[in-house]
C-alpha cells in the first residue's frame, strides 16, 4: 500500500480542487475505526497516517478534507452510528421543550447534526479567510417544490453557524430559492442537479442574486456558491442506458460514465468561460469502467486539473483506501479541458435524452421537476428523512 491514497494524489496535479466528506463529520472517528479494524496489520500505519491528514484539528488548514456535504439522509447515518447518544440529545430537546411534536423534535435533531458537523470545521472556516471549512445543510427533501417551506428552512439552517451552506435542490422552485438566498449573502449549493441547464440555472440565477446583494450593500465576505452535479445518478437513475435502446443505441459503462463527464466538462467550461463565480461540485462517484481488465476511475481522471470540489462518500473513501489497482491509475495533467471521445459523443447525441441534457437550453425550468433522476433521488431522500422523523417519533413515545 502506498502512502498517499489517490485523492490526495488528485489533489497534488489539480490546483484549486477540494476533497469534500460527504457524509455528517460526527461519524467520521467510528468510520476510521472500522476501517483499520478491516486492515491487513502491516497497512495499519499507513492508513491511520491518512486518516490524520483528511481531518486534522491540530492543522486545520492543511487537512485533505475542504468542507462537507450533508443532508437528512446522511444525518440519519449519524443517528444509525450511535443510537445511545443521540437518544440522549432527544430526551434532553424533549425537556427543553415541553409538547414538542414529532415533525419539531426531528427538526431540531437535525439542527443539532448539523451543528456539531459544522462547528467541527469552523477552525478551518477560520483559518481560511472563510474560503473554505463550509458544511451543506440541506433543506428537508420533502419540500423540494415548496418554495416558501424550502426558504424558511434555510434561513432556519443558516442561523446555526456562519459555515453552514444551505443545499437547496434543482427543481423549478429551487433556483428561485438560491436566488433569493444568494441576495442575502447566505451560501447555497445546488443538489438534485443532473443536466446542464440545471446547471446553467443555477449559475445565472446566483449571478443574479449576487447583484441584488452588491446592490444593498450585502456583506458577502463569508459567501460561497457550489453547483452539484450528481454524476451516476443521471446515467443510471436517469435510465439513460434504456431511453438509449429504445433508439437502437447500445451503450457500455463506459459511455455511460463519459455521458456523465461530457455534462460535468461543458458546465465547467461554461463557469470559466462566462467568468461566474460558481463551484462546480462532483458527487455520486462509481468506479470503472473496467478497460482491458484493469478498473479506471474517469469519474477522478477526466478531472485532473479542475478548480471543482469533489465530494465522496466513507464507502467510496474506503474503496480508494483499499484499492489494490491504485498504481496503475495515472493522473495525466489537465484532462479536465479534455474533449470526450468524437465517436462516444456522436453514439451519445443519437438519444433524445442525452442531446437535451447536454443543451444549454435543452430543458426548460418547468421541466426540471419532471426528471425522473430528479423525482427518483427526491423519494430516495424523502423516504431516508422519514426514518428519521420515525426515530424522533420513538424518542418522543418512549
Amino acid at each position: 500500500m502506498e502512502k498517499k491514497n489517490l485523492l490526495e494524489k488528485l489533489v497534488e496535479v489539480s490546483p484549486g480542487m477540494e476533497i469534500w466528506w460527504d457524509s455528517s463529520p460526527v461519524i467520521f472517528d467510528n468510520w476510521c475505526r472500522k476501517i483499520l479494524d478491516q486492515a491487513a496489520p502491516e497497512n495499519r500505519d499507513i492508513i491511520q497516517g491518512q486518516f490524520d491528514r483528511m481531518y486534522d484539528k491540530s492543522s486545520p488548514e492543511n487537512q485533505l478534507f475542504r468542507g462537507v456535504t450533508t443532508n437528512p439522509a446522511l444525518s440519519l447515518q449519524a443517528i444509525q452510528d450511535d443510537p445511545p447518544f443521540w437518544e440522549g440529545v432527544a430526551k434532553a430537546i424533549i425537556a427543553d421543550n415541553p409538547g414538542i411534536d414529532t415533525e419539531s423534535l426531528f427538526w431540531a435533531l437535525y439542527k443539532d447534526v448539523v451543528k456539531r458537523g459544522s462547528d467541527m470545521y469552523l477552525p478551518l472556516f477560520e483559518k481560511t479567510g472563510y474560503k473554505e471549512g463550509y458544511l451543506s445543510g440541506q433543506v428537508d427533501p420533502r419540500s423540494v417544490f415548496d418554495k416558501d417551506a424550502m426558504l424558511k428552512q434555510a434561513l432556519d439552517l443558516a442561523a446555526i453557524n456562519p459555515n453552514v451552506m444551505i443545499k437547496v435542490p434543482g427543481s423549478s422552485q429551487g433556483y428561485e430559492v438560491i436566488e433569493e438566498l444568494t441576495a442575502r449573502g447566505i451560501s447555497t449549493n445546488n443538489t438534485l442537479t443532473f443536466v446542464l441547464p440545471q446547471l446553467v440555472d443555477c449559475a445565472r440565477s446566483v449571478e443574479r442574486g449576487l447583484e441584488k446583494a452588491r446592490a444593498d450593500n450585502v456583506d458577502l465576505s463569508q459567501w460561497r456558491s457550489v453547483i452539484t452535479h450528481m454524476e451516476s445518478r443521471f446515467g443510471d437513475l436517469g435510465e439513460l442506458r434504456e431511453l438509449a435502446k429504445e433508439e437502437g443505441v447500445e451503450l457500455t459503462e463506459g459511455d455511460v460514465r463519459l455521458a456523465e463527464l461530457a455534462i460535468f466538462k461543458k458546465a465547467y467550461r461554461y463557469l470559466e468561460d462566462n467568468n461566474l463565480p460558481s463551484k462546480m461540485l462532483s458527487c455520486s462517484l462509481r468506479f470503472g469502467p473496467t478497460v482491458n481488465g484493469e478498473t479506471r476511475l474517469w469519474h477522478l481522471e477526466e478531472k485532473t486539473g479542475a478548480s471543482v470540489v469533489v465530494t465522496c462518500p466513507p464507502t467510496f473513501i474506503g474503496q480508494i483506501i483499499n484499492f489494490d489497482e491504485a498504481d496503475k491509475i495515472v493522473f495525466e495533467k489537465d484532462r479536465i479541458h479534455a474533449d470526450i471521445p468524437a465517436d462516444v459523443m456522436d453514439k451519445l447525441m443519437r438519444v433524445p435524452y442525452f442531446e437535451k441534457s447536454y443543451a444549454v437550453d435543452g430543458y426548460s425550468r418547468d421541466e426540471y421537476d419532471t426528471l425522473p433522476a430528479l423525482q427518483k433521488t427526491a423519494r430516495q431522500f424523502s423516504a431516508a428523512t422519514e426514518e428519521m422523523v420515525a426515530f424522533a417519533g420513538k424518542c418522543l413515545a418512549a
